[in-house]
């Protein structure tokens, strides 16, 4: 059953990553159609693969990944950096479909550089998902920033890099002490 779902697991994965990756291509042809039945056919075109082949590879991949998880019981350091990863690309999906649903009606919605740059992204998290799973890195919670081994640490790791833009939270009473 692991193999299975591994072999789903990896090839969803590949369709949405392939998917993301040539979507942009597509928004860039989109300033060189002509109106009329040639930009109907591109935007159906775009919309055809992001939803019928794109979105459904990205829920299987994350669904048939979620299994392996529990089957595997893969809880280190180098996979939670996975997950995040694959949040990333999961908010690029979400950025990629509301390209899909905005950039026909207004055509000036992404410029080249913009194009380049989902697409630039979408590679580095990609490579970066290869690298953590293929590699494995071994890493222990030692590699972590110290901030990141207190309580709070994260808290005010966001507070000093967002340099105050957020209200800090005040915590409400004695949240450390010790259950009887």
């Amino acid at each position: 059953m692991i193999l299975w779902l591994k072999f789903l697991h990896i090839a969803t994965l590949s369709i949405w990553c392939a998917g993301l990756l040539s979507l942009p291509m597509l928004y860039a042809r989109r300033p060189q159609v002509a109106e009329g039945r040639p930009l109907f056919e591109l935007q159906a075109f775009t919309r055809f693969l992001f939803v019928t082949l794109v979105s459904p590879a990205a829920f299987l991949a994350i669904g048939s990944g979620t299994a392996l998880i529990f089957l595997r019981e893969t809880f280190t350091l180098w996979f939670a950096a996975k997950l995040l990863a694959v949040g990333v690309l999961a908010l690029l999906h979400l950025v990629n479909g509301y390209v899909v649903l905005h950039l026909f009606d207004n055509p000036r919605l992404l410029w080249r550089g913009t194009n380049a740059g989902l697409a630039g992204l979408t590679l580095l998290t990609v490579l970066g998902i290869l690298w953590l799973v293929l590699d494995k890195p071994g890493a222990g919670l030692d590699a972590l920033p110290e901030v990141l081994h207190r309580p709070g640490g994260l808290r005010d790791l966001v507070g000093n890099l967002l340099g105050g833009l957020l209200t800090p939270l005040q915590p409400r009473g004695d949240t450390m002490r010790a259950i009887p």
